[in-house]
């Protein structure tokens, strides 16, 4: 695939971009190495004050990147702007409790035999970031700032068509004052990530991104005993139970459904309704999906725009076609729209089987699936019937069955009466193929850490067993 800023809204190809050759990135590599020997010595304090530039320039650049974003991938220019927000929010999150989740953490001396125990969290070095288009800036950006506040230095492999965003981010943390070689963009295709990943100056790697990729990633870190986060697919559930409130569920769930144009690991997938509601549930659901408007997503009144490439109009028309040919009922949209650019119509299906690919394998488009389940165990029963585990929406008022879904969904997350989303405050990823590891949270900024244990002794103490 060409390193390219392609108009997902016209299909036009905007600017293209050379893939470094292997002198350039054995050079990024050196001086990644160089960088960390000395930024690993500077202070907390140094740190925060150079990732709360960061936040001020991005508070600066706000219209500028959000274009670029737009541009590059399709987002509407509203969420956009929210997206460049919530990075400047989460440097400046990181800038301000860093120290205190990189503390030390004391341990009993007495009880070790020592005159002082203790865990330290010390950076690892150079860390490869591999990261999807689909959230452009706040992928990169939620390894980025936890990574450098913990004393890492950055190396971005970015897809290859949010080539702009890409070196925007490289340009940022430069601006901000960040030693020179702290984090770099390298502009490669996926054929050079087994190299990269391979070289002995990289000691982790995160990806966001597809199950194949992320397996690829964690089978080469692996036969290197490297530090993997994997946070890949998501096929997430929303179950609507009798006590909810059906307004406010569909409201959130058409949100949920086709936040980022349909393109997000956990955008909510799977509609899971109570029969006593179903009715009302659907009508109220297919409404609001209709009634959204599709067009040009630099237009302020745009609900939906484009997908990123017409790779993915193609995989989610072979999804929903199969699933029509095999009995599916489309309730709203069903296809492609007509014209230049790559747009696909909200879409409701019911009538799901499991004989259709769509109840097993992730749609990444704005397409949902209905299903009317019985009772509570019909519905965790359905909820963890795929391979996925990543987040997961939950609407009742009865706190019996609140309980019992935190209990059996299989899950990184469980967002109940709200939609999934990521905050700085909390943990973010999943269990099953949907992924390991944390980002966000004091769990992201330790992911790239030597925890290390430090006991030390006197004249009076001697520690002697294993």
């Amino acid at each position: 695939m060409a390193i390219a800023t392609i108009n997902p809204a016209t299909g036009e190809t905007v600017e293209t971009f050379d893939e470094l050759t292997d002198e350039e990135i054995d050079r990024r590599l050196a001086l990644a190495t160089d960088t960390f020997r000395s930024y690993r010595l500077t202070s907390l304090a140094e740190r925060s004050e150079w990732m709360r530039t960061a936040a001020n320039v991005l508070d600066e650049d706000l219209e500028r990147v959000a274009r670029m974003m737009t541009t590059e991938m399709g987002k509407t220019l509203v969420s956009a702007r929210q997206e460049v927000q919530k990075c400047a929010k989460c440097c400046r999150y990181y800038a301000q409790h860093a120290e205190g989740y990189l503390a030390d953490e004391p341990a009993d001396p007495e009880a070790v035999g020592a005159s002082q125990a203790f865990l330290r969290y010390q950076p690892l070095g150079p860390v490869l970031a591999v990261m999807p288009w689909n959230f452009p800036l706040w992928q990169a950006m939620r390894f980025a700032a936890p990574a450098l506040m913990a004393g890492n230095v950055g190396l971005l492999k970015h897809a290859s068509n949010v080539p702009q965003t890409a070196l925007y981010m490289q340009e940022l943390f430069e601006r901000a004052g960040f030693p020179h070689g702290a984090f770099q963009t390298l502009l490669i295709g996926s054929s050079k990530v087994q190299a990269v990943l391979e070289d002995r100056r990289v000691v982790a790697a995160t990806l966001t991104g597809s199950g194949p990729a992320g397996s690829a990633v964690a089978s080469t870190a692996g036969a290197a005993i490297k530090v993997t986060v994997l946070e890949l697919g998501g096929s997430d559930p929303f179950i609507v139970m009798p006590s909810a409130d059906l307004a406010r569920a569909a409201e959130v769930g058409v949100t949920a459904r086709l936040l980022n144009n349909g393109q997000s690991c956990i955008n909510a997938k799977r509609f899971i309704v109570h029969r006593d509601v179903y009715e009302e549930f659907e009508r109220r659901f297919v409404e609001i999906t209709a009634s959204k408007v599709v067009g040009d997503p630099m237009d302020e009144k745009t609900d939906v725009g484009p997908l990123a490439s017409a790779q993915q109009v193609e995989d989610v028309s072979e999804l929903v076609d199969d699933a029509v040919s095999k009995g599916a009922k489309v309730l709203c949209g069903g296809g492609p729209v007509d014209g230049p650019g790559f747009y696909y119509q909200p879409t409701v299906l019911a009538g799901i089987t499991a004989a259709m690919r769509i109840h097993t394998e992730e749609v990444f488009g704005p397409v949902a699936s209905i299903y009317r389940i019985d009772s509570i165990d019909e519905a965790i029963e359905l909820a963890n019937a795929t391979e996925f585990g990543l987040g997961s929406n939950v609407w009742t008022d009865d706190e019996d069955e609140r309980q019992r879904f935190i209990l059996d969904i299989e899950a990184g997350m469980v967002f109940i009466n709200g939609n999934t989303t990521s905050y700085p405050e909390l943990p973010f990823g999943g269990i099953k193929t949907s992924g390991y590891g944390r980002e966000l949270s004091a769990h992201g900024i330790r992911e790239f850490c030597n925890r290390k244990t430090v006991w030390i002794g006197n004249r009076a103490t001697a520690n002697t067993s294993e």
